[in-house]
């Protein structure tokens, strides 16, 4: 079989591997379909420091279960499925509160463990989650990233009484901004973005009202129109972000950070105590999957909205060189196997 393997940083082959035999409770997926992600990038750059090297990257996948290990029933063969990257040891403190993504021995599969951007990939079978015929294969591979605004919102019960305001219109946004709305109904969803086109993708997503900040200072324009959001998520990721989200939101108000940066947030414990904000953070999915998957069937969502580019594996270094250059033109690059 194929596979894409980042070697070390900068270097990327598509190698010739042996076909991977599933071991005990686990099964084989035939990858049909992989989505590219900014952690891709980050591991493929040397920017991820969580990614050991030799890598398989990808942890968006989709594919068909062509074998079983032992303990999986073959009934599950011929299954479509999405698959979780997360793996958890389902015993630790985290795990027992229902946090399985914050796992004390954390696995993530194409970062700590090789991932999806193969031909074929053996995954733990409770991470293989069935998905209905109804549900297109294109729309199958985006429940991953979907996942991750399930795990917000999931953790901010959004109202139609909130008005959200979302920093960053990327995958991210555009997913919790496609959750806020399609799914909750919260009654005004601002985004605030600096690429116009991306910005146009926000409304086409559901976003109310849209804010370049490069041209206008976010403040000034809610601040003209009285607006002091209850609900801020931060899908842009940058430190400053924080110190902002504090100062402009409604007493009582939840910000929700979704970054990995390791630079401080210059901020004041009475910025936030004195209006009782509560500051949330999320990382990947607790078991958000099912949950997509319903709102998939039930056509809450629709990720066929950020997908705007198709490659074959084998144009896996041009994909990820426009995922990385082309932020006007390109939101989420998709990459074919076994067609």
């Amino acid at each position: 079989m194929k596979s894409i393997v980042i070697q070390q940083p900068n270097r990327l082959d598509i190698e010739t591997r042996s076909l991977p035999e599933p071991a005990v409770g686990e099964v084989r997926v035939k990858v049909k379909l992989a989505g590219i992600c900014g952690s891709d990038s980050h591991i493929y750059r040397g920017h991820n420091p969580f990614a050991k090297y030799p890598r398989v990257i990808g942890h968006e996948f989709f594919g068909l279960i062509d074998a079983v290990g032992e303990g999986v029933s073959a009934a599950r063969l011929g299954e479509r499925v999405a698959v979780d990257p997360v793996i958890s040891c389902g015993h630790c403190y985290p795990c027992s509160v229902g946090k399985p993504n914050v796992c004390t021995s954390l696995v993530v599969l194409g970062v700590h463990r090789d991932g999806g951007f193969s031909e074929y990939a053996v995954v733990p079978e409770r991470n293989a989650w069935t998905v209905p015929d109804a549900i297109p294969d294109a729309d199958a591979v985006m429940i991953e990233p979907f996942t991750i605004a399930a795990n917000v919102t999931g953790q901010v019960n959004p109202t139609p009484r909130d008005v959200a305001l979302v920093y960053g219109a990327g995958p991210m946004g555009l997913t919790t901004i496609q959750v806020l709305k399609g799914v909750y109904n919260v009654g005004q969803v601002i985004v605030v973005d600096r690429i116009e086109e991306r910005l146009e993708m926000a409304r086409q997503s559901g976003a109310d009202m849209v804010i370049n900040n490069l041209n206008q200072p976010l403040a000034a324009v809610l601040e003209a129109q009285g607006i002091r959001p209850t609900l801020i998520v931060d899908a842009a990721c940058h430190p400053s972000i924080l110190q902002e989200a504090v100062l402009l939101a409604s007493p009582a108000a939840r910000v929700v950070l979704m970054g990995f940066s390791s630079e401080p947030s210059s901020i004041t414990q009475q910025s936030i105590t004195g209006k009782e904000i509560s500051i949330f953070s999320s990382r990947l999915n607790a078991k958000k999957f099912p949950v997509v998957i319903d709102w998939l069937s039930r056509g809450l969502i629709s990720p066929a909205k950020l997908v705007t580019h198709t490659f074959a594996y084998q144009h896996v270094t041009d994909a990820i060189e426009l995922f990385e250059n082309n932020q006007r033109q390109c939101c989420k690059v998709l990459l074919t196997f076994n067609e």
